[in-house]
C-alpha cells in the first residue's frame, strides 16, 4: 500500500507520537530569505527557527535554490514540510519541521525572488552556498572578478546568477526604494564568514556603482559558526522515514543529535530570539570558527582522504581502525589545539566529543562526500593551521599527511587502480597535473602546490612543508594509506 505524501493536509494523520509543528503555520509570515536551501540549512538553522516560531511567527523562511530545482521539486508538494531524522545508537528519531514556507528556484523565479528580498518584511538574508558560491579566491578571500558568474552579473545586474549578484541587486532595489538594508548572515564553513561575505559583496557593489558601494558598506554581516554533521540522504533513508512517520517524504534530512550555533550579535534590522532556542550570541565568533575548522573540519578532511584511499566508505568505519583514531587524536591534540587561544573552553573535552560523534555508527557519513571540493576547503581546514605551526617552528606531520592524502586522492586513481570520482572545481586541472606526474611524488607535489588559489605563494617554497608532504606522498604511493596512517600515528 502506498503511503500518502507528507503535507499540511496529512500532518494530522502521521504516526502517533511524531513531533510536528506546534504553531499555526497559517499565521507564519516570511522574515528570512535563505540562499542555498540544501540539506545543511534544513538540519540546522531551519530547526532553530522552527523552535521559535511559536513565540514569534514573523520569522518564517523562504528558501531559494540558486543552481538546481531539486529542493523545490521535493518540498513544494509537501507545503515546505520535511522530516529531520536524528540518528544515534538508540535508533532514528523523526520530527517534522515547518519553518520553511516555500522554496523558490532562482533560475525560473529570479525576479520574484529579488522582489521578495527587496520587501521590508525581509530583515535577514542568510546563506549556505558553500565555498564555491562566494565566487572568491579562497587563498585571499577577495572577489574573483574573472569568475564567469561575476562577469555576467556586472554586465547584467538586473538578472544576476551569483549569490553576490543576487544580494547586491536586492540591496540596490531597497536603497532606491528608501528601505533599510537586510542583514546578511553567512552560515558557511569559511573563516570569518561574515567578514568574507562583506568583503565580497561590498566589492561587487562598488564595481557596479560607487554610491551603491558606499551604501552597502552600512549593511550588517554578522559572522556565525555552525556545527552539525549531515550525511547525504539515501533511498534507504527515505524508506525508513516513510515507515516511521506513516507518510512519504521526498527529501528527509538525516543528522546527529549534536548541534551548535554561535552567532555574532549584530542585527540592526532585528532578529529572532535565537538565544532562547539554544544558540550562543557572542561579540566575537572567530575563536569558535577556528576551533571548529581546525579540529572538526581539519580532522574530517584528513579522515576523508586517508580513509577513502584506505578503502573505508564511511567515517564511522574509519573510526573503527585504531591507527586512524590515534592519528586523528594526535592531529587535534598535538597540532591543532596548540594553535587555538580560547580561555575558558575545554578543548580536550571538545576533542573527545568530536571523536565520539565521528564514531556514531548510525550516521552514514561517506568519506567521498566529505572529500568533495577539497581545493576550496583545504585552505581553511588544514593550511591555516600548518602556516601557524610553521611560523612557530612546530611540527606538522599529521597535518601534512592530510594534504598529501588530498594530493593522492585528486589523481583520480584509487590504490586498486579503479577510478575516483573527484568532485572539485579544479578536478580536470588537477588530474591533468597528476597524469603528467605519474607516481613521482615530487612532481605531483610541484604541480599541485603551484595552484596559487589553493596554496598561495608561501607554502611552495617552504622546505619543511615540502619535505613533510612529499615524504607522505611517497609512502602513500609505495605502501598505501593504511600503512602510512599506521606509521604516522606512531
Amino acid at each position: 500500500m502506498t503511503s500518502p505524501r507528507l503535507s499540511q493536509s496529512t500532518l494530522a494523520n502521521l504516526t502517533s507520537g511524531i513531533a510536528v509543528p506546534a504553531y499555526d503555520r497559517a499565521k507564519v509570515t516570511p522574515g528570512i530569505v535563505h540562499l542555498g536551501i540544501g540539506a545543511f540549512h534544513r538540519a540546522h538553522m531551519a530547526v532553530y527557527v522552527d523552535d521559535l516560531l511559536g513565540s514569534d511567527p514573523s520569522w518564517g523562511i523562504v528558501g531559494a535554490s540558486l543552481r538546481r530545482p531539486d529542493t523545490k521539486a521535493a518540498l513544494e508538494p509537501q507545503d515546505g514540510l520535511y522530516t529531520i531524522a536524528v540518528r544515534d545508537a538508540g535508533g532514528t528519531h523523526p520530527r517534522v519541521i515547518g519553518s520553511i514556507l516555500s522554496v523558490m528556484d532562482a533560475n525560473t523565479q529570479r525576479e520574484a525572488l529579488l522582489t521578495l528580498m527587496a520587501d521590508p518584511a525581509i530583515r535577514i538574508v542568510s546563506l549556505t552556498v558553500t565555498e564555491k558560491g562566494y565566487c572568491h579566491d579562497p587563498a585571499t578571500g577577495e572577489l574573483d572578478q574573472r569568475h564567469a558568474d561575476i562577469v555576467h552579473d556586472l554586465a547584467n545586474p538586473g538578472t544576476p546568477k551569483s549569490a553576490p549578484g543576487m544580494l547586491v541587486e536586492a540591496l540596490a532595489r531597497r536603497m532606491a526604494a528608501g528601505v533599510a538594508p537586510f542583514t546578511v548572515m553567512s552560515c558557511d564553513n569559511l573563516p570569518n564568514n561574515g567578514e568574507t561575505a562583506k568583503r565580497i559583496v561590498t566589492k561587487f557593489a562598488a564595481l557596479r556603482d560607487a554610491a551603491l558601494g558606499e551604501w552597502v558598506e552600512t549593511v550588517a554581516f554578522p559572522s556565525t559558526m555552525v556545527d552539525r554533521i549531515v550525511p547525504s540522504t539515501t533511498d534507504a533513508d527515505r524508506t525508513e522515514v516513510t515507515g516511521l512517520i506513516g507518510a512519504e517524504d521526498a527529501w528527509p534530512i538525516m543528522t546527529e543529535p549534536f548541534t551548535q550555533w554561535v552567532i555574532e550579535d549584530h542585527f540592526p534590522s532585528g532578529r529572532p530570539a535565537f538565544e532562547t532556542v539554544g544558540a550562543q550570541l557572542v561579540k566575537d565568533v572567530e575563536p569558535f570558527e577556528h576551533m571548529k575548522l581546525r579540529m572538526l573540519n581539519g580532522s574530517h578532511s584528513t579522515m576523508a582522504y586517508t580513509g577513502y584511499l584506505g578503502g573505508y566508505e564511511y567515517i564511522a568505519e574509519v573510526m573503527g581502525d585504531a591507527a586512524y583514531v590515534k592519528l586523528i587524536h594526535g592531529l587535534m591534540t598535538e597540532e591543532a589545539m596548540p594553535t587555538l587561544d580560547m580561555p575558558g573552553v575545554d578543548l580536550g573535552a571538545y576533542r573527545d566529543q568530536l571523536l565520539e560523534r565521528f564514531r556514531n555508527p548510525a550516521l552514514k557519513h561517506r568519506t567521498w562526500q566529505i572529500a568533495m571540493d577539497g581545493s576550496q576547503k583545504l585552505p581553511q581546514r588544514l593550511l591555516g593551521t600548518i602556516r601557524d605551526r610553521l611560523k612557530a617552528g612546530q611540527g606538522i606531520e599529521r597535518l601534512a599527511l592530510g594534504v598529501a592524502a588530498w594530493m593522492r586522492y585528486v589523481t583520480g586513481v584509487a590504490e586498486d587502480g579503479s577510478e575516483i570520482d573527484v568532485r572539485d572545481p579544479h578536478a580536470l586541472k588537477m588530474m591533468a597535473i597528476a597524469a603528467d606526474a605519474g607516481d613521482d611524488a615530487e612532481a605531483l607535489f610541484e604541480g599541485l602546490v603551484g595552484l596559487s588559489e589553493v596554496f598561495g605563494s608561501d607554502l611552495a617554497d617552504n622546505s619543511v612543508f615540502r619535505t613533510a608532504v612529499v615524504g607522505h606522498l611517497e609512502s602513500l604511493f609505495d605502501e598505501g594509506a593504511r600503512a602510512t596512517v599506521a606509521k604516522v600515528a606512531q
